[in-house]
C-alpha cells in the first residue's frame, strides 16, 4: 500500500498562506486525522491532496509517483464532502454508483457495486430509495459508500460528521473506524473535534496557521505536546508560567517544585510554561496554594475549578477519589509524576 508524501506544500490566496510549507510522510493503510481550529488550513490541505486546489509551491507524491499536476478525476481518490453533496434527483443506488457512471462503467457493474457498498455500510436493500427519505445518519453512510465506489487508494473526508447530533456522531465515529480497519484503505479525515480525532485516529496531525504543529499517535500528542498551542488545543490543559531553574526544578508563584524523572522538559533554563492535564493535578499537604471557586459533578468525574494566584486551574478526579473540598476552601496542589511537560513560553 503506497504512502503519501507532501514536500514543502504551500497554497497562497493573495498574500495569505493558507498552507505554509507543509512536509509530511503519511503511511499507507492508516487512519489519519487532520486536526485544528477553523481557518488553520486543514481543509485547504485536504483539497490540495484531492486535486481540487493547485499548490502555489511544493509536491505531492504517492509512493514514488509525483501526482502534483494530475487532475482530481485521475487521482483514484475517494472523497466525502462536509455538505455530503448527494444528488436529490437520484436514487440511493445511483448516488453510490455515480463515480462509476462518470467513468463509463456498465450499468450491471454499477448496480452490483452499489449493492455491495450499501451492504458494507449497513444499508442493505435501500438502493431504490430517494435521499429525502433517509435520516441524517443514513445519508452519511450513502456519502461514505459513494466515496468508496472506485476502490480508492486514498479516502478523504472533510468534517464528515459535523452535522450529526452528539449521540449519532459518536456512533458514526466507531462505524467509520471499524469500516476503515476492515478495508485497510488509507483514510485522511479533517476535523476540529479533538475527541473525534483521539477516538478514531492512528495518527493525529495538528495544524495552526497553515503549518503542522505536531504529528503523532493520539496519546503521544495528548500526553507529550510539542508546544503550548498543541497543549492548549488538544483536550484541556493547565498552562502555568514558571521558571526552569535546572533540569529537575521549576519555580511557580515563588515556590520550587521538583520534577520527576517521568516529566518531559522541552525548554532551556529560564521562563517556561508548564502544561499539566487536569487529571494530573492532585491535592497534597504541601504545594501550590489555591482556592476552590467551583465544584462540578460530571457523573464519570468530579471537576474542581481553582484560583491559583489569579490564574484559573482545573483538576479532575474519579468519583471514588472525590476530595473533601468545597467552594471557598483553600487547598494545596501537586502534580502527578509524569504529568508535567515543560515548554518554551
Amino acid at each position: 500500500m503506497n504512502d503519501l508524501a507532501l514536500r514543502d506544500l504551500t497554497k497562497r490566496f493573495g498574500p495569505v498562506a493558507a498552507v505554509d510549507g507543509v512536509t509530511l510522510d503519511i503511511p499507507g493503510g492508516k487512519f489519519i486525522c487532520l486536526l485544528g481550529p477553523s481557518g488553520c488550513g486543514k481543509t485547504t490541505l485536504l483539497r490540495l491532496i484531492a486535486g481540487l486546489e493547485d499548490p502555489s509551491e511544493g509536491r505531492i507524491l504517492v509512493g514514488d509517483e509525483d501526482i502534483t499536476d494530475r487532475p482530481a478525476h485521475r487521482r483514484d481518490f475517494g472523497m466525502v464532502f462536509q455538505s455530503l453533496a448527494l444528488f436529490p434527483h437520484l436514487s440511493v443506488g445511483d448516488n453510490v454508483a455515480y463515480p462509476l457512471a462518470i467513468r463509463g462503467r456498465p450499468r450491471a457493474e454499477r448496480e452490483r457495486r452499489a449493492a455491495e457498498l450499501l451492504d458494507l455500510v449497513r444499508l442493505p436493500g435501500m438502493a431504490g430509495r430517494r435521499i429525502h427519505q433517509l435520516s441524517g445518519g443514513q445519508r452519511q453512510r450513502v456519502a461514505i459508500a459513494r466515496g468508496l465506489a472506485v476502490d480508492p487508494s486514498l479516502f478523504l473526508l472533510d468534517e464528515p460528521l459535523s452535522a450529526l447530533d452528539a449521540n449519532l456522531r459518536e456512533h458514526m465515529q466507531v462505524e467509520l473506524r471499524q469500516l476503515q480497519t476492515r478495508l485497510g484503505v488509507t483514510t485522511l479525515v479533517v476535523t476540529h473535534d479533538q475527541k473525534e480525532a483521539l477516538t478514531m485516529a492512528d495518527l493525529v496531525i495538528v495544524m495552526d496557521k497553515g503549518r503542522v504543529q505536531q504529528m503523532g499517535a493520539p496519546m503521544e500528542v495528548y500526553r507529550d505536546p510539542a508546544n503550548a498551542f498543541v497543549a492548549g488545543f488538544i483536550g484541556s490543559s493547565n498552562l502555568l508560567l514558571a521558571t526552569l531553574l535546572d533540569r529537575t526544578t521549576v519555580e511557580v508563584a515563588g515556590r520550587r517544585i521538583l520534577l520527576s524523572p517521568e516529566d518531559r522538559v522541552k525548554a532551556e533554563p529560564g521562563p517556561v510554561l508548564l502544561s499539566v492535564r487536569p487529571e494530573d493535578v492532585r491535592l497534597a499537604p504541601e504545594g501550590l496554594l489555591a482556592r476552590v471557586t467551583f465544584v462540578r459533578d460530571l457523573g464519570e468525574s468530579v471537576q474542581l475549578v481553582l484560583d491559583q494566584g489569579g490564574r484559573e486551574m482545573t483538576a479532575l478526579f474519579a468519583p471514588r477519589d472525590r476530595p473533601a473540598a468545597n467552594v471557598g476552601d483553600e487547598v494545596r496542589l501537586a502534580f502527578a509524576p509524569g504529568g508535567v511537560v515543560v515548554l518554551r513560553p
